[in-house]
């Protein structure tokens, strides 16, 4: 029976290119000079620091930027409050999504279910698992998940004949 994994998955190293990538551009700058600005990545979470509220709104299109020209999607992006630091400083934590949330995933199959597709889908974890009678049913889950309107970035792989 054919089947394939709808997963959510990161390159970290990508990521760590990318956060390097805004290091350097944030030291060349001249807009950046004598600032105290950075980007790290700790397990599944950046830290921006800037100066005040202009520098981060630049630091998020340094950072998507950089992430676009490696072939990482916005999507994995989760931004959170901003919080006041010392002085004018501000610092901003941004979760990196990896895997697909248990309410997405629900979401996911309630929709193939729907569509009137013949195939089956199975949550296994923080992945879905598709399978189906014929290849073409497979091909045509893909173009409907790919068409729904999902923030979080998927990877059809696993296609299995």
């Amino acid at each position: 029976m054919p089947s394939f994994d709808i997963v959510s998955k990161i390159e970290f190293p990508e990521i760590d290119n990318a956060i390097d990538g805004v290091t350097r551009e944030i030291a060349q700058r001249y807009d950046f000079k004598g600032s105290h600005c950075s980007v790290e990545r700790n397990e599944l979470e950046l830290t921006i620091k800037a100066d005040d509220d202009l520098k981060l709104k630049q630091m998020h299109e340094l950072i998507q930027g950089h992430l676009a020209r490696r072939k990482i999607e916005n999507g994995v992006l989760d931004y959170k409050e901003v919080e006041k630091a010392a002085g004018q400083s501000v610092r901003q934590k941004v979760l990196l999504r990896e895997g697909i949330e248990k309410d997405v995933a629900k979401q996911i199959v309630k929709d193939l279910k729907g569509s009137g597709i013949k195939v089956q889908v199975a949550i296994q974890g923080d992945e879905l698992r598709v399978s189906g009678k014929k290849r073409d049913d497979l091909q045509e889950a893909i173009a409907f998940v790919k068409g729904l309107p999902i923030e979080q970035p998927l990877q059809f792989n696993n296609f299995r004949d």
